[in-house]
């Protein structure tokens, strides 16, 4: 079944209940009032609401109305949050620097406002020492606190063991900083270039000048005649 409302000539009820363009009352009208209606504010007539009896009719402009919902549609998708859950896998004896990294890729995850499942895995000999798995998740859980807490705690999964953080921040919090900051460099950006101007030369080749060389593009035609002109004498003399 189509989800698209039925609209002026494809509506077949004897009467419906009308509203106007501006959401007044109109009240319960025979379907050709509620069309002539239609046709004089050069408007759809559009079915809201199918299953009231009588239907609830209303005069708008569908185009306009269709455009404006796909616009509501797609920003609510661009702001919808989704959750997402990103992995980091250790092992027990890492070395500082690698730590160092890993954690970074935690916080910038914890950041987004991402779930982040931290995976220890252990192999040979490491498995009869599960204390060191746990600690180093502990370690890191204490590292980042700032950022994120411990959903799931430390738990052994066959050869691994693994812990859940979740971020302190919402997602759709993390979106809104995200975009405030790109906006903000890109102001900072703009504000650092000096003004920019397009210079046409005699080729017809246009250059992108400062403005100070801008001010003093437009002279150096009128110094190149100077600079013709003793020349010119000299040839009559």
């Amino acid at each position: 079944m189509s989800a698209e409302p039925r609209i002026n000539d494809r509506i077949r009820v004897p009467e419906v209940r009308l509203v106007g363009p501006s959401g007044e009352q109109v009240g319960i009208v025979p379907l050709a009032k509620a069309l002539e209606l239609a046709q004089e504010y050069d408007l759809d007539l559009v079915e809201v609401a199918a299953t009231a009896r009588p239907p609830v009719c209303k005069l708008m402009d569908y185009g306009k109305f269709k455009y404006e919902s796909a616009m509501k549609a797609r920003e609510a998708r661009k702001n919808q949050a989704h959750t997402v859950i990103k992995e980091m896998k250790l092992r027990p004896k890492i070395d500082p620097h690698d730590y160092d990294t890993k954690k970074g890729h935690v916080v910038r995850f914890l950041k987004q406002g991402d779930k982040v499942k931290i995976t220890i895995m252990f192999r040979g000999r490491e498995q009869s020492r599960p204390e060191l798995g746990y600690r180093l998740l502990q370690r890191l859980a204490e590292d980042v606190a700032d950022l994120g807490f411990v959903e799931s705690n430390p738990k052994q999964d066959g050869r691994n063991m693994i812990m859940v953080l979740g971020p302190h921040k919402k997602k759709t919090e993390a979106m809104a900083e995200a975009r405030e900051a790109q906006a903000a460099r890109k102001a900072e950006r703009q504000a650092l270039q000096p003004g920019r101007v397009q210079h046409s030369s005699a080729d017809g080749a246009e250059e992108v000048l400062d403005a100070d060389e801008a001010d003093e593009a437009p002279e150096a035609p009128a110094a190149a005649a100077e600079e013709e002109a003793p020349a010119e004498a000299s040839a009559e003399a």
